[in-house]
């Protein structure tokens, strides 16, 4: 997977389309991502004790890899990531201007 926690990405699709957040969990198995502040959901939580209310909560939901794209720190612009190996070392590039991510 190309995306790693504390990414900056933004929302290519979908009711939050073109907002920005930053990754917070990644799941390479599932091909999907955590954002913060994006694709939020209500949950609705019962009362555990007796006498505590039922709350209703937002919380973010996982999406797909496919609807979001790294925002490159140098340029500012939405891009694709390609790699880039020197030696040993295997480092992340923007697509756009070809620097490091």
């Amino acid at each position: 997977m190309k995306l790693k926690r504390g990414d900056n990405v933004i929302m290519l699709g979908g009711k939050d389309r073109g907002k920005k957040g930053k990754v917070v969990l990644v799941s390479p198995e599932s091909g999907t991502l955590v954002v913060e502040g994006l694709n939020l959901v209500k949950r609705h939580l019962r009362p555990r004790k007796q006498g505590q209310k039922g709350q209703i909560v937002n919380k973010e939901r996982a999406i797909s890899v496919s609807s979001v794209a790294l925002i490159c720190k140098s340029c500012g612009k939405p891009t694709r990531v390609g790699y880039k190996v020197e030696g040993v070392n295997k480092t992340r590039i923007c697509k756009k201007c070809e620097a490091e991510v």
